[in-house]
């Protein structure tokens, strides 16, 4: 199994940072790699449950993703799991992610630690997602300031 490990420091309070990784209404704006909107979804990272979320192109195409969160930890953690839907609709390979926030002298830092992924090949994919969709929360986060 390959695991990912991505870091990444913002100018905002652990409780800021927090509040943009949970609330809906700020997942919204950066959920997903850039070129993507999210047409469906069930995202409050808030309590344990079910998530899910459609994500589109500009093509139209639906890539649908879901898994339960496993914990809560505010403003320290989350963690849940993550899997794949194919045309059938049917969840593929289940992989297990966690976000995790700690206090820096610049502000907060952002661990997300996606593990499980199978192959490398994957883990790559995987990787380029969270970095995209990273970039996403970056500029959301700069416009605040």
């Amino acid at each position: 199994m390959s695991d990912l490990h991505l870091r990444r420091i913002f100018p905002i309070s652990p409780e800021q940072l927090f509040a943009w990784i949970t609330l809906p209404e700020h997942l919204l704006k950066w959920w997903g790699p850039e070129g993507l909107h999210i047409p469906d979804h069930a995202l409050d990272f808030r309590h344990t449950g079910p998530w899910h979320s459609v994500m589109e192109n500009q093509q139209g195409e639906r890539f649908h993703v879901s898994g339960e969160v496993t914990h809560v930890d505010a403003p320290r953690s989350i963690g849940f799991t993550w899997a794949w839907h194919g045309e059938d609709g049917q969840r593929g390979d289940e992989s297990h992610v966690t976000f995790t926030i700690a206090a820096t002298t610049e502000g907060s830092m952002l661990m997300i630690d996606h593990r499980d992924l199978g192959t490398e090949e994957i883990a790559s994919r995987h990787e380029e997602g969270w970095t995209s969709t990273l970039r996403k929360l970056e500029a959301v986060l700069a416009d605040l300031s």
